[in-house]
């Protein structure tokens, strides 16, 4: 497995320009228009577009905050093992993907979007993404083979889901691994994880979490392993 090269270290806020998250049914802060389509920002597939389906509360995650997350994270994510829950127009995770991830698994349970999805998986040939039409909690509560080294949670406004999908990431994220998470509320690090870098853009806030090496809980738990260099 890859190591972490170029990540930035400490806590910053960092304002971006931000619509609201890939939410599917609730609401998201108002004054912007969901896009039609959006562009990747780097890697392999770099200016590719992704349509974004006309669906109720649906605002992919802009160029400008993905930029900040891949300089926080470092550009190439080789070897990494992803998982992008609450999908939506799949920005995330085909930005992982464009930069070398060796799998990207989406989690979406809006079967149109899902079918949107699995088009741009097959027109930039991305055969180590996978697109699966599930609940995105059920996907969490899993115990993977083996640990992701970074897990996207970009869950629908309002939905009061990501204190939830934050807890159930300590048994299916690497020691090392990362979650990345945006919600309307400011962010807080549940028990045995840290906040390493956040960021504010009118109503969104966003942050990238690592375990806090300083509490025993944050240990890796029984199943699962973690494959890093």
């Amino acid at each position: 497995m890859a190591a972490r090269q170029g990540l930035r270290t400490g806590t910053g806020d960092t304002r971006v320009g931000r619509g609201a998250p890939a939410g599917r049914q609730a609401a998201s802060p108002a004054g912007r228009g969901a896009p039609h389509e959006v562009r990747l920002i780097g890697g392999q597939w770099k200016r590719s577009r992704l349509p974004v389906a006309d669906r109720p509360g649906l605002r992919p995650t802009p160029d400008r905050v993905r930029e900040t997350l891949f300089n926080w994270l470092g550009q190439d994510l080789g070897g990494w093992h992803c998982l992008d829950a609450f999908a939506g127009s799949g920005a995330l995770g085909f930005e992982a993907a464009s930069r070398g991830a060796a799998r990207v698994l989406m989690v979406e349970l809006d079967g149109r979007l899902v079918q949107a999805l699995q088009a741009v998986r097959a027109r930039l040939g991305a055969a180590k993404v996978e697109i699966v039409c599930d609940d995105a909690m059920r996907v969490l509560a899993g115990r993977p083979e083996r640990r992701f080294d970074l897990v996207l949670l970009d869950p629908p406004y309002a939905s009061g889901l990501l204190p939830a999908a934050l807890h159930a990431c300590a048994d299916i994220v690497g020691a090392t691994g990362w979650v990345y998470a945006e919600d309307a509320q400011p962010l807080t690090a549940p028990p045995g994880w840290c906040i390493h870098r956040a960021t504010r853009a009118g109503a969104v806030h966003a942050a990238l979490l690592r375990r806090d090496r300083s509490r025993p809980d944050s240990d890796l738990s029984d199943g699962g392993h973690d494959e890093k260099d």
